[in-house]
């Protein structure tokens, strides 16, 4: 029943690449997954410039960020998309967890406010997007409420889905886990930061277009 889903899921996405040429693909998935990270990893690869500011603080990226025109080609094909980077989806954002990277708590509230205009504002361009390139922290719990709600408004609106478990090269990194936790769903496990399997993760966009 699953190996079904996903042959429809990847009918969908094969579909939506013949019929349109400027696709939007969005990176979406909590804070600190790594989702800035990928999007620069891709940018550099094809652009030869970085999307974004990196950093280990949560939120960073406050603001929907885009780059348009991107092109990707393997092995005689090739893929034209628009990218579209989100803040990190969160449930909660608590000004005292700014607090604790550093900022006064003028700084910390002022943060928490734009995160939560980020939060907002990336839910809301679910609805612009044609598929959805989901990234998790493979070290961390795939199933968070955060998690599930990605996964949940995402099937809401029938979007098609790549799931990328980020940071296996870290020791806690636990692939499985995230297969197990949506395994209707194709998940690529990659280090972002430092290009590992970044080749598997170009070939399973390039998969899903057929």
């Amino acid at each position: 029943m699953i190996e079904l889903l996903k042959q429809f899921v990847s009918k969908v996405f094969r579909n939506l690449f013949k019929r349109k040429k400027h696709i939007k693909l969005g990176l979406y998935g909590p804070p600190n997954a790594g989702k800035t990270t990928l999007a620069n990893r891709i940018c550099k690869d094809w652009l030869g410039e970085e999307m974004g500011a990196v950093s280990n603080i949560a939120h960073e990226t406050r603001e929907i960020q885009i780059k348009e025109e991107i092109h990707i080609k393997s092995g005689g094909k090739e893929l034209t998309f628009n990218l579209v980077d989100t803040p990190g989806i969160a449930t909660k954002i608590d000004y005292e967890d700014f607090m604790k990277s550093g900022m006064d708590e003028k700084e910390a509230k002022q943060r928490a406010r734009e995160a939560t205009k980020g939060v907002i504002e990336s839910i809301k361009w679910l609805d612009e997007m044609d598929t959805v390139v989901v990234c998790l922290d493979a070290t961390k719990d795939p199933y968070s409420q955060v998690n599930i709600t990605i996964i949940g408004n995402l099937q809401a609106r029938n979007i098609p889905v790549l799931i990328v478990a980020n940071k296996v090269d870290l020791r806690k990194a636990n692939m499985k886990r995230v297969q197990a936790a949506f395994p209707q769903y194709e998940v690529i496990g990659i280090s972002a930061k430092y290009g590992k399997n970044i080749d598997a993760f170009y070939e399973g966009l390039f998969a899903m277009a057929g």
